[in-house]
């Protein structure tokens, strides 16, 4: 039965490289990022732009106006996430139930917010990328458009990383680079040869 493996970490922290290091181990992945870039020209678009008139231009939402509608302010971002967190969560249980009936002995479900939302109760094990705080915010000020006062208002959202390191089961620490993070994802994923998932363990 397939191990599901949750892998979050804030931003900046090499949580999306991690994730490309399973993807090219022949792990399959679900990414909630790029769910909701494909939910944002699709099913989500309707919602959307009644939640936030003026955010959809040419039948695609825009992310820059849409996150000039919500960053800050709390009982917007809510709404935002009364929308999108149901269709995501559709599509997870989607790619799971795919992965369980292809035989997959580990499937990866990447999601920001995991542990803030409560998420790590579908999965098996939590994996938390982290890195330095000071080479996570270098990493993201370097980002274009991005200044200290945006990562600020984003981090506020998100769980300390030390706080979200307490939850890990695993942990891939992303300052030492990209080589660094392949060799403890290879032990990973020797660690978790063969376990299996939480349905099977309900069964035995």
């Amino acid at each position: 039965m397939t191990f599901v493996l949750g892998l979050t970490g804030s931003i900046g922290m090499g949580k999306s490289t991690t994730a490309q290091l399973f993807v090219q181990r022949g792990v399959p992945l679900h990414d909630a990022d790029a769910a909701v870039h494909r939910l944002h020209r699709g099913r989500a678009v309707a919602p959307i732009e009644a939640a936030f008139p003026g955010t959809v231009i040419d039948g695609a939402v825009d992310r820059a106006k849409l996150g000039a509608a919500v960053l800050g302010k709390t009982e917007a971002l809510r709404r935002l996430e009364a929308i999108i967190h149901p269709l995501v969560r559709e599509e997870e249980e989607a790619f799971i139930a795919r992965c369980r009936r292809e035989g997959a002995q580990l499937a990866i479900i990447d999601v920001p917010l995991l542990l803030e939302t409560g998420g790590e109760s579908r999965c098996d094990a939590v994996l938390v990328v982290t890195a330095p705080a000071e080479v996570q915010r270098q990493r993201v000020l370097a980002r274009p458009g991005m200044t200290p006062e945006k990562l600020d208002a984003i981090l506020s959202r998100q769980m300390p990383d030390a706080e979200k390191r307490r939850h890990a089961h695993f942990l891939v620490e992303t300052g030492r680079g990209v080589m660094a993070a392949g060799r403890q994802v290879g032990s990973i994923l020797r660690a978790l040869a063969g376990r299996p998932g939480r349905t099977a363990m309900m069964r035995s």
